[in-house]
């Protein structure tokens, strides 16, 4: 596993040990990330099931500011400040071990926003929408903003959903879906 493109690009990643977590492929990665935006020009993301941190990492050598890793497991949390501070990104990040819900919500009463967020988590453990309206509710997400959902293709997300339009739907390999929505201005 390693950052693809950006300041970064070609360092090698720490994976999460153990079997409980699952890394978006190097390959899947250069693709949404041909979505999303080759590079940013500064802005904020929540890398919500960090896991490793690939993804919020790979947003922050593509250009993104700042960067919010939260996961529940020690492991990965550990193995998310390794990777941050094997690339000296420590000033840019906040990393936080806890479950989903309970950070959207302090995240709410932090007044955080974000112009990106990336939802990745275990297939079949959360509700996508629920995660949705969690997010919408807290107000996280800036207009314009995007949500990326990774998850099992035999899943299928709405086309639309109250604030929000899909972007992009696409399969990888029959088993990996990735779908896209933005916020509406």
């Amino acid at each position: 596993m390693r950052v693809i493109a950006g300041i970064h690009k070609g360092r090698q990643l720490k994976a999460v040990p153990g079997k409980d977590t699952r890394p978006t492929t190097d390959k899947v990665k250069e693709a949404v990330f041909q979505i999303l935006g080759p590079f940013f020009q500064g802005g904020s993301c929540l890398d919500l099931f960090a896991g490793s941190g690939s993804l919020g990492i790979e947003a922050l050598s593509r250009g993104m500011e700042t960067c919010v890793f939260v996961d529940k497991y020690p492991k990965a949390i550990q193995t998310v400040r390794e990777n941050v501070s094997m690339l000296k990104l420590n000033d840019h990040v906040e990393i936080f071990r806890a479950e989903a819900y309970r950070a959207l919500s302090a995240a709410g009463k932090r007044g955080l926003s974000f112009d990106l967020i990336f939802l990745d988590p275990p297939y079949n453990k959360v509700d996508y929408l629920e995660l949705i309206e969690s997010i919408e509710k807290e107000q996280l997400l800036r207009s314009g903003g995007v949500i990326y959902c990774e998850h099992d293709a035999k899943d299928i997300l709405p086309e639309t959903l109250p604030g929000f339009s899909m972007k992009k739907h696409t399969n990888y390999g029959g088993t990996i879906a990735i779908t896209i929505f933005q916020k509406e201005n």
